[in-house]
């Protein structure tokens, strides 16, 4: 555990709760087994939202992938060049990851990264760290819903905090839960 301005702890890939994994993919990345790192179809539809609504509403299409890339390697700036070098490192990382072992574990490799580095709300980096935050109890204690609700935070922490946005938070609580009961 890593404790300041950054609170950290490490989970290895097999000590995180399943239902945590796929309270993430379902509300990150649905996709998450099927592309190569970037997902083709969420872009259009993305592009196509920000031409019809003359970019007023951006919706957003990064994969577990690329908001790994964002987060150790290219930074946060709003920007399409960001969004391009994201894509490319996204897929590099896929193919790198591919090659040196069976594909699902790349997957399983990236998704720990992405789990133990995404920001979760104040001062949490990581599943772990935020269900201590969150929750005051370890990730294997978690429920589903508190689960799906760590599941929302990488959208927008301050968005869907639990005291302050409490019906923005349940209701993209329950979107994750959707999310889960269908894939």
């Amino acid at each position: 555990e890593f404790a300041g301005d950054e609170r950290r702890i490490y989970i290895p890939f097999e000590e995180i709760p399943e239902v945590v994994k796929d309270a993430f993919i379902s509300a990150e990345d649905k996709n998450f087994y099927e592309h190569a790192g970037f997902d083709l179809r969420a872009i259009g539809a993305a592009i196509y939202v920000a031409i019809q609504t003359r970019g007023e509403t951006v919706r957003g299409a990064s994969t577990i992938p690329q908001q790994t890339a964002k987060n150790l390697i290219v930074g946060g700036e709003r920007a399409v060049e960001r969004k391009i070098k994201e894509v490319i490192l996204a897929n590099r990382m896929e193919v790198i990851l591919a090659n040196r072992m069976v594909n699902e574990i790349g997957r399983e490799k990236i998704l720990a990264i992405y789990l133990n580095e995404i920001f979760l709300g104040p001062n949490s980096y990581g599943v772990a760290a935020a269900a201590q935050t969150s929750f005051n109890k370890p990730l294997s204690d978690l429920s589903v819903e508190e689960a799906d609700y760590l599941a929302v935070r990488p959208k927008a922490p301050s968005l869907y905090h639990p005291g302050r946005q409490q019906e923005r938070a349940l209701e993209r609580r329950n979107f994750v839960l959707r999310e889960m009961f269908e894939n």
